[in-house]
């Protein structure tokens, strides 16, 4: 009696055809990653880390420059990615002691330390300061559409804890320095200047105390806020609340 052949198994077909399934998957997922929405990215970072604030791991490529610096695009608000393209240049040229970023709902608010764009008792800008709105300009430009209306703001401090600034001088310095950061803005010629307004407030809008040196300084500032089409109107004292947490309506004149 003939004894029958054994036939050759195909089974291994189906594993090979089981791993080119998975690795064409991975390769799939690694191209997704590639093009990862930051601000997605934001979220789903947070929902693993629900106690950490704010989240560091933010996704970078090269769809936008701002300087020396790439940015990603894909933001989801328009007012997000000028929040990122600031903090990251302050960070990246280390001028974050002279130069704050905040962001609320609808708007953007800089406080720049006067000696970033003035010498002392000056309103003419440094070359430095021209670089620092240079900067900023840019990143306006790409949203100028979007804008509501930019406020430079200027302000001095009490040379003396007691003794309060001669007036006319205390003020016509806050608001030349407001109005030549404006104009320098405006001469950029990247929004309507009916956008753009400037104010002086001398030494009566501190953000800090006139007791020390360092308090004193932290008052001499120039401040830009900008707003968002449709934003929700604030007065000044609620900006102050938000950004620097403090009550202005308390705090020393």
């Amino acid at each position: 009696m003939k004894k029958r052949k054994k036939g050759i198994s195909n089974d291994w077909l189906n594993t090979y055809s089981d791993m080119v399934t998975l690795l064409l998957c991975f390769f799939v997922l690694l191209y997704s990653m590639s093009s990862v929405d930051s601000a997605k990215w934001e979220k789903i970072v947070k929902s693993f880390n629900p106690p950490e604030g704010e989240v560091s791991q933010i996704v970078e490529s090269s769809s936008g420059s701002l300087g020396n610096y790439d940015v990603e695009g894909g933001f989801d608000d328009e007012f997000d990615e000028l929040y990122y393209k600031l903090s990251k240049y302050v960070e990246t040229q280390g001028i974050d002691a002279d130069v704050e970023v905040s962001r609320g709902d609808g708007f953007t608010f800089i406080t720049f330390t006067n000696n970033i764009f003035f010498d002392g008792d000056r309103y003419e800008l440094k070359s430095e300061g021209k670089e620092v709105l240079d900067q900023l300009c840019y990143a306006l430009e790409d949203i100028s559409d979007s804008i509501s209306e930019i406020q430079v703001l200027g302000h001095t401090s009490q040379a003396s804890p007691t003794v309060p600034n001669e007036v006319e001088s205390d003020r016509f310095l806050s608001s030349n320095r407001a109005a030549e950061v404006l104009v320098y803005i405006q001469n950029k010629n990247i929004i309507e200047p009916k956008k753009l307004v400037s104010s002086g407030f001398g030494q009566f809008r501190p953000c800090s105390s006139f007791e020390t040196r360092e308090s004193r300084a932290k008052n001499r500032r120039v401040e830009i806020i900008i707003t968002k089409n449709d934003s929700v109107v604030r007065t000044l004292d609620n900006y102050y609340n938000e950004v620097y947490g403090i009550d202005t309506s308390q705090t020393q004149n």
